[in-house]
């Protein structure tokens, strides 16, 4: 049977789709259904069945890809050690929110460079992010979702604690029995947030107050530290990661409204496309992001 059958099978496999399969494999789509096709020839079984939107594999196109796909990643490794050995340099693509990729991914990754590695940093929501990977744009993603289908494999990195804050003339000004009340702090602080929807203060309102805010933004800033900054400079109210403001959180600069007894949290996922982990580079710094993850 041919080698290059098979890859082409385990990529469709995995990616449900034969667009988006070419498209890994850098073939025409005619291509990969040609391959297919014959592939299904030489077995005698359907391997997919065709729908309008995508395929699905069959009982036997899924035993033949658990069958097969260890094998064919195992061959990728292989070549990978000899590919590392004749360049020296490997480049791995990262990708993932701006601020948690700035602040806590690369740094963790910055140990790599002494290995012969270089790092490339694209930053998206984690819509954007996940397609970027499934299409063969990046190595490795960083996301806050969790993606469906078998072309995408997560596995969970850290949890993120979401903490209310502003200045410390704004807590003076509400005192504590204000506090308890979130739809009264709202209607008495203006709002600083990433996006209009106010998606930080809105899932921290829906965990800790069991409501919706019912306010609008004050002032809109597409970066988290952008929006620590004007916090911090008396601009309202924001929920943040405790990881991006705990040092302005210790320095007085702002203060916690809230300490709820369950603060609301926000996990990470560490994001490859199935079997990938078989490039020795995509697997050190998969293995390096969890290591570190271990004291986030």
């Amino acid at each position: 049977m041919d080698l290059a059958l098979l890859r082409t099978f385990v990529t469709v496999h995995r990616a449900g789709s034969f667009t988006r399969a070419a498209a890994l494999l850098g073939l025409s789509q005619p291509a990969v259904t040609g391959q297919i096709r014959t592939l299904e020839r030489q077995l005698g079984r359907p391997l997919f069945l065709r729908q309008a939107r995508g395929v699905t594999p069959t009982t036997i196109g899924d035993e033949l890809a658990h069958r097969a796909a260890p094998h064919l990643d195992a061959l990728l490794e292989i070549s990978e050690v000899g590919l590392d050995t004749e360049t020296g340099i490997r480049t791995l693509h990262l990708a993932g929110p701006p601020e948690f990729t700035s602040v806590r991914a690369l740094p963790a990754l910055t140990p790599l460079i002494g290995q012969g590695f270089t790092l490339r940093a694209s930053f998206g929501n984690a819509e954007e992010t996940l397609d970027g990977l499934a299409a063969g744009h990046h190595d490795l993603a960083i996301a806050t979702a969790r993606p469906r289908g078998r072309l995408l494999t997560a596995t969970p990195l850290c949890d993120e604690e979401h903490v209310l804050v502003a200045a410390p003339r704004w807590a003076v000004h509400l005192g504590p029995s204000v506090l308890r009340q979130g739809h009264v702090v709202l209607e008495q602080l203006p709002v600083v947030e990433v996006h209009e929807s106010l998606p930080f203060v809105s899932r921290y309102w829906h965990s800790v107050f069991d409501s919706r805010p019912a306010a609008a933004g004050t002032v809109i800033a597409p970066d988290l530290r952008a929006v620590l900054d004007a916090t911090a400079s008396g601009a309202g109210l924001a929920v943040l990661p405790r990881y991006l403001c705990e040092d302005s959180l210790e320095r007085g600069h702002i203060v916690a409204l809230l300490e709820p007894p369950v603060p609301p949290l926000r996990t990470y996922f560490l994001v490859i496309r199935t079997g990938t982990l078989a490039h020795s580079h995509i697997a050190r710094a998969h293995e390096g992001l969890l290591r570190a993850a271990a004291d986030w």
